[in-house]
């Protein structure tokens, strides 16, 4: 821990001596939308200090800049320039200068911190009023929340700050997390939440002061599924894409599927995963898939654990806040026999340690009981789904008219 007389000094000095170009206080940047005399820019114009010859970086800049009209929160001084906007990592759109889609660290000439956190600076979105500082005493708090931003000011020697000193600078450095929820069930956990966090310092001197981000952590996307089952009956996964304006990805998802070249699919928490069983090589229309467990496991071996359920006697699992969603199928659905298909759609998760609670970096299979039956008087193999909560399975049950059919790897891949 440096001296404090040393670092009120240098403060000092810095203060003097200091050529960085001054950061708007607190209560300027909260100005969250243009003055109505200010021409409006649709175009995003890109800083001239990024090379033309850097298509990567032009584009990485693009997105990040690509803020909504409304959402935008000002950066730096009025009328600043875009050589200094790009200077204190903001963006530059002709007329004004704001904070883009990142996590944006700046260091304030007497002596403190700016951090504001972008809600799309993971993948999913970061839930805002989950990420906090180490110290948590009230000046730690946020200065601003805005619905795309999260905006922190204080003091480089407050909020839980470690100070040190190497080579002529003071270097004050901190950390910022998020708080995440966790689903435990009784073979396993889950969650589906990003986990956010950020190292960052300000390196203070008698001549300069330099913002770093040293690490961000995100949370990631995972991926895919899609599968051949036994004999006559197969585990798929759609893939179909919205290809013109106005289309609903859920009206095309099963329009295609995913092959076997196709695998490992990314996908990220919480995007749906559109699952689909079939029976094949069947042509009588009086037969009917039902399913009983469908499940979620670690390995390719369907008793392993954790698991977490999807389905309980063909119905989404209860206990779960992003429940399973079952897709009706009737002969309007397009196929011919709509009772030989069960297509359910799942919200992409994580598997956590439920010791630990942290999230696992491992791949996911999904495995479902499926049986063929044949309606009768007594029994038109019709699955009825009540909001009851549903006692689960502890263990994979089949039948003699039932088999079990599994999904390709899902390899979870952290952002």
């Amino acid at each position: 821990m440096a001296d404090m007389s040393m670092i009120n000094r240098l403060l000092v000095l810095y203060a003097l001596l200091i050529l960085c170009h001054a950061i708007t206080p607190t209560q300027r940047f909260l100005g969250l939308r243009p003055r109505a005399s200010e021409p409006q820019q649709t175009e995003q114009q890109i800083p001239s200090e990024i090379p033309p010859h850097e298509p990567a970086a032009i584009e990485e800049l693009s997105q990040r800049c690509a803020v909504e009209e409304q959402e935008k929160v000002q950066c730096g001084q009025a009328g600043i320039t875009a050589t200094d906007c790009a200077s204190i990592q903001c963006c530059f759109n002709g007329t004004q200068c704001y904070y883009g889609k990142a996590v944006t660290v700046q260091c304030i000439r007497d002596g403190q911190f700016v951090v504001v956190v972008a809600r799309d600076t993971t993948v999913p979105q970061l839930s805002l009023d989950s990420v906090h500082l180490l110290g948590n005493e009230a000046s730690c708090s946020p200065v601003g929340i805005t619905a795309a931003f999260t905006i922190y000011q204080f003091p480089v020697t407050a909020c839980g700050t470690k100070i040190t000193e190497k080579d002529g600078h003071v270097i004050y450095e901190n950390a910022m997390t998020s708080s995440y929820d966790v689903e435990i069930g009784p073979l396993g956990a889950i969650m589906r939440d990003s986990h956010f966090k950020l190292l960052f310092q300000c390196r203070y001197s008698v001549t300069a002061v330099e913002a770093m981000v040293l690490k961000v952590d995100g949370t990631p996307p995972l991926l895919p599924v899609a599968v051949s089952g036994p004999l006559r009956l197969e585990l798929r996964l759609g893939n179909g894409q919205c290809t013109v304006e106005g289309c609903m990805e859920g009206d095309v998802a099963y329009s295609s599927y995913y092959n076997e070249t196709d695998y490992p699919v990314t996908k990220v928490l919480r995007d749906p995963v559109y699952v689909e069983v079939r029976i094949l090589e069947r042509t009588d229309p009086s037969i009917v898939l039902t399913l009983g467990r469908c499940w979620a496991t670690s390995s390719s071996d369907l008793l392993s654990l954790p698991q977490w359920d999807l389905l309980v006697d063909g119905c989404p699992y209860s206990a779960d806040r992003h429940m399973t969603n079952l897709v009706p199928l009737n002969d309007t659905s397009g196929l011919q026999f709509p009772t030989h298909y069960k297509r359910f759609i799942v919200k992409m998760f994580a598997f956590v340690d439920q010791e630990s609670l942290t999230p696992l970096r491992e791949t996911v299979f999904i495995h479902c009981t499926a049986a063929v039956c044949l309606p009768t008087e007594s029994d038109r193999c019709e699955q009825k789904c009540s909001r009851q909560r549903r006692e689960v399975s502890l263990a994979t049950k089949t039948s003699s008219n039932s088999v079990v059919v599994s999904s390709g790897k899902l390899v979870l891949v952290y952002m």
